[in-house]
């Protein structure tokens, strides 16, 4: 959970409005300064960085087909080649298609990785241009 919290304390006398008021302007500051807005319940579409996959889909399982059913065929007995081209054949597949699975799902854990961190550093950058507007305005900032 990214935090964008930012206490501070009137060290002027500053009223309960002119609080309300500092705050809400230094919101709107700090938004226009860092393009990040903490009341927006989505990243926006610029904020995400898209991973794509090195090979297409399908590459893996289809190349683990065609050298299984080479494999299966060089490995069978004397004229059960078709035999083992078959079964070569599916495990290839099938061990390509289990590739591609985990690296679909590595991709989408580096995707959440980088959404997360790239969030994080522009919820760190809202809450130092908050701290300084809110030092400016002559508030002590925790």
């Amino acid at each position: 959970m990214v935090s964008t919290q930012v206490y501070f304390y009137p060290s002027q006398g500053q009223s309960t409005e002119q609080q309300d008021r500092d705050r809400y302007e230094c919101y709107l500051w700090s938004k226009k300064q860092t393009g990040f807005d903490p009341s927006s319940p989505r990243l926006l579409p610029h904020q995400r960085l898209d991973v794509v996959a090195a090979q297409p889909s399908g590459e893996a399982t289809a190349a683990g087909a065609m050298g299984g059913a080479v494999l299966g065929a060089i490995v069978s007995p004397r004229g059960h080649a078709v035999e083992g081209a078959v079964v070569g054949a599916v495990a290839g597949a099938a061990i390509g298609a289990a590739s591609e699975a985990a690296r679909q799902r590595e991709l989408e854990r580096t995707q959440r990785g980088v959404d997360a961190a790239q969030l994080e550093r522009q919820a760190a950058d809202y809450r130092r241009a908050m701290t300084a507007c809110l030092e400016g305005r002559g508030y002590s900032v925790r």
